[in-house]
């Protein structure tokens, strides 16, 4: 046994008391950043995933994938034009982006779920259904708003012991392919399935008050506050924006973490103290 999978087991080992807390919940993980990068962050990332379908929880992993594509645009010399800072997709750079997101980025992530004896699947929106998407804005091209979320397969692959890994792309009602941005897609997705939990993760230890303090615990409206008085801002934005938007769609508490600390995931859901910052409504 290596040390990484003895610093797993320590991990889970503390967490025992709390395990039974999860059984049968859906988990949605918003995967991204700078752990997608890194060999060894990706199969601790997965070694935790499929621990955590062991005890009993059902993770649904969605992710990103923008440096991949922003690699892949440049060899293949796709030049891309941007309208407020926001990357146009027109018709060659969704081809682009549904092969680098379908298939380099996403088989990744199933292959080293299964290489820590999980059972992956790899899908993306567009696949049974799953997100129906009308275009998000004329002048940013094939970026998607999903409209509608269907998650019977998603049921199916829990049914049958699977863990879905979604590439966030869309259908268009016409058969077009949309790019959806991956946050969105998670809270879309969790909010379907009326998920327990929608973990977002970041390169951020989380949402952060006026001093700089972590915040550990938050409702809708602190969120609301924070953001009109502009301590929320640039892109924590979208990520609470998401976490609003999930609570409202029926998602019992969203979680914003750092995805790059040992065990995020685990510390989260099996501990006392949790990890980064947990929004929810208000208990009555």
């Amino acid at each position: 046994m290596n040390r990484d999978w003895i610093a797993t087991a320590r991990t889970l080992s503390a967490a025992l008391p709390y395990l039974q807390r999860y059984t049968g919940a859906i988990v949605v993980i918003k995967f991204g950043g700078h752990a997608m990068g890194d060999d060894a962050e990706m199969e601790s990332f997965a070694r935790d995933v499929v621990l955590m379908r062991q005890v009993g929880v059902n993770p649904v992993i969605v992710h990103g994938g923008g440096p991949m594509i922003n690699e892949m645009l440049a060899k293949l010399g796709v030049v891309s034009e941007f309208v407020k800072g926001k990357r146009v997709t027109d018709a060659a750079t969704v081809e682009v982006v549904e092969m680098v997101l379908s298939g380099r980025v996403n088989k990744r992530i199933a292959q080293a779920i299964n290489d820590q004896g999980g059972k992956a699947v790899g899908l993306s929106g567009k696949d049974a259904g799953l997100i129906v998407c009308d275009q998000a804005d004329p002048s940013l091209g094939f970026v998607g708003a999903p409209t509608e979320v269907n998650p019977e397969v998603l049921h199916q692959l829990f049914a049958a012991g699977m863990i879905p890994v979604v590439a966030p792309l869309g259908a268009g009602r016409a058969g077009e392919t949309f790019n959806i941005n991956g946050d969105t897609a998670a809270g879309a997705i969790a909010a379907a399935l009326k998920a327990d939990r929608l973990l977002l993760l970041t390169d951020v230890s989380g949402v952060k008050d006026a001093s700089g303090r972590v915040m550990t615990e938050l409702t809708p409206d602190n969120i609301r506050e924070m953001t009109a008085s502009g301590v929320i801002a640039g892109g924590m934005i979208p990520k609470t924006e998401t976490a609003l938007s999930a609570i409202e769609g029926g998602v019992r508490a969203v979680v914003i973490l750092d995805g790059r600390a040992p065990n995020a995931c685990l510390l989260e859901l099996f501990t006392d103290h949790g990890a980064g910052s947990l929004i929810r409504a208000p208990r009555p």
